[in-house]
């Protein structure tokens, strides 16, 4: 199954976890969190898959995806995260989520 599919279900799902850092970015920029999902399942495509340098992560070959989506008030959001199976079940933490600047 195509990453950006798998993304999209778990977003459907509510089947994501928001770091504090994502949530105050949210905050920031006015964004709750159902803009954020409109915004990944509306998404065409991951822009970009980043491997994470942080020694925080749970492993060197942690993949971040990085998403612009627009909501349906056409806004565009930005969104990095990732995918992690927790107990039996994947999630996807958001990590960054803020409006796009134009």
């Amino acid at each position: 199954m195509d990453l950006l599919s798998t993304i999209k279900r778990l977003a459907f799902r509510h089947d994501l976890v928001f770091t504090l850092k994502a949530q105050e970015e949210m905050d920031a920029d006015d964004i709750t969190k159902d803009d954020v999902i409109e915004a990944i399942v509306n998404a065409h495509r991951i822009d970009k898959v980043l491997r994470s340098r942080s020694p925080l992560r749970r492993s060197a070959s942690d993949r971040l995806y990085v998403i612009k989506g627009m909501t349906l008030d056409n806004v565009v959001i930005y969104t990095k995260g990732k995918i992690v199976r927790e107990l039996n079940r994947m999630v996807f933490y958001v990590l960054i989520s803020c409006k796009k600047a134009m």
